[in-house]
């Protein structure tokens, strides 16, 4: 295991910055808003903050603060966070990000997990945190390797957390963090205690009659799950078929992959009329730079194409079933894009222990909703020390 410090040269900044100042801008269809896409005025609007206002070096400083480390596995090199709690007695715990997420994400969240003595917890609680960025990811880089589905990646995280010497621990996970840690446990039964997620595909199962046998609130849901399969997939099938080609645009132009990643801050995230409602905007912009930076839009994507190669059906690579052994416990965010049906839920996943309904929050639940993801995992956790 490598020692790892981020150190962007500065003539990489100085390129973005000529990228954005030189933007080829689109038409745009009068008074459509959101509804086509990422508004043009929002994007430049945000295109020029980025270049005159962002602070990346802030931004660096601010991911250098924690223990950060690379070692090869499979092949591939993995970059994580490693942050161990003052407690001695904290029970270690992996955190995964998704797409299009980072280790980024869970900036606010790593201060109450793994000491939250110091901020109004109880020390009990405490956990070592491991965050790794997902081979293919941000700071992980390109893998140059077929074959990375979420099988394979759950199988590298059980080899990591045996490497940092975690003879039992806890997985958790949203997006792509959520089906790898399910896998996980699936993976490395006897060392995973529990599995918590903040996002669950469900899906309704082979004897499922009708929407009458659902309460109003889970026919809403399930009436979302069909709209959004029509009209809010569209990345997925991209990513999941022609990942090489969507990576020219999105590796050379740098409002391209702003756009491609901000419009799921918007569509996704407990916001209003921008993803500055919900997460912030320095954080977004971070979340982005690692991947304009690392160059990782193709390699990302490849996860999709990758998984979608277990099944017939993509969405089963979400969705289970999951023969578990380990506990589980999810959290519910009602903005999220993905809204799970309990009773579809407890059929797909047989182990689940906890399940918690918020009244606010997205898909980025570190991001948007830090506290409530805290007390949910601390929550979850405290049956399995």
């Amino acid at each position: 295991m490598r020692p790892f410090r981020i150190e962007i040269p500065q003539a990489d900044l100085d390129d973005l910055h000529r990228r954005l100042a030189a933007t080829r801008w689109p038409s745009e269809m009068p008074d459509v808003g959101w509804e086509r896409g990422v508004p043009l005025g929002y994007l430049r609007e945000l295109t020029d903050y980025w270049r005159t206002t962002y602070d990346w070096r802030a931004a660096e400083e601010q991911l250098n603060r924690f223990p950060q480390f690379v070692t090869e596995i499979d092949g591939v090199n993995v970059h994580f966070l490693h942050v161990r709690s003052p407690e001695p007695a904290a029970l270690p715990l992996i955190l995964t990000h998704g797409w299009p997420g980072s280790v980024a994400e869970f900036l606010d969240v790593i201060g109450p997990l793994t000491d939250p003595g110091a901020h109004g917890g109880d020390p009990a609680d405490a956990f070592h945190l491991v965050i790794p960025s997902i081979p293919g990811y941000g700071l992980s880089g390109p893998t140059g390797r077929t074959g990375w589905d979420v099988p394979r990646v759950a199988r590298a995280w059980a080899t990591l957390m045996r490497r940092l010497g975690y003879g039992r621990y806890v997985a958790q996970g949203g997006d792509w963090g959520s089906p790898i840690s399910l896998q996980l446990g699936l993976a490395d039964p006897g060392h995973v205690a529990g599995v918590h997620v903040n996002m669950l595909v469900t899906f309704p199962p082979e004897d499922f009659t009708g929407p009458a046998d659902l309460d109003d609130a889970d026919r809403a849901r399930l009436e979302h799950a069909g709209e959004f399969a029509q009209d809010g997939l569209g990345w997925q099938r991209i990513q999941s078929t022609r990942p090489q080609t969507l990576s020219y645009a999105l590796t050379d132009s740098p409002v391209g992959q702003l756009a491609w990643i901000v419009e799921k801050f918007r569509e996704w995230t407990d916001s209003g009329k921008a993803p500055e409602d919900a997460v912030n905007r320095d954080r977004l912009l971070t979340n982005v730079m690692i991947y304009w930076l690392t160059a990782t839009a193709g390699s990302s994507a490849q996860l999709y194409y990758e998984s979608a190669r277990l099944s017939l059906d993509f969405a089963r690579t979400w969705g289970g079933p999951w023969p578990l052994t380990v506990p589980v416990g999810v959290a519910v965010f009602p903005a999220d894009a993905t809204r799970p049906i309990r009773a579809f839920a407890e059929r797909a996943v047989p182990t689940i222990t906890r399940w918690t309904e918020f009244d606010r929050g997205g898909h980025f639940a570190a991001m948007e909703q830090p506290g409530l993801l805290v007390g949910d995992v601390r929550a979850f956790s405290r049956t399995l020390r």
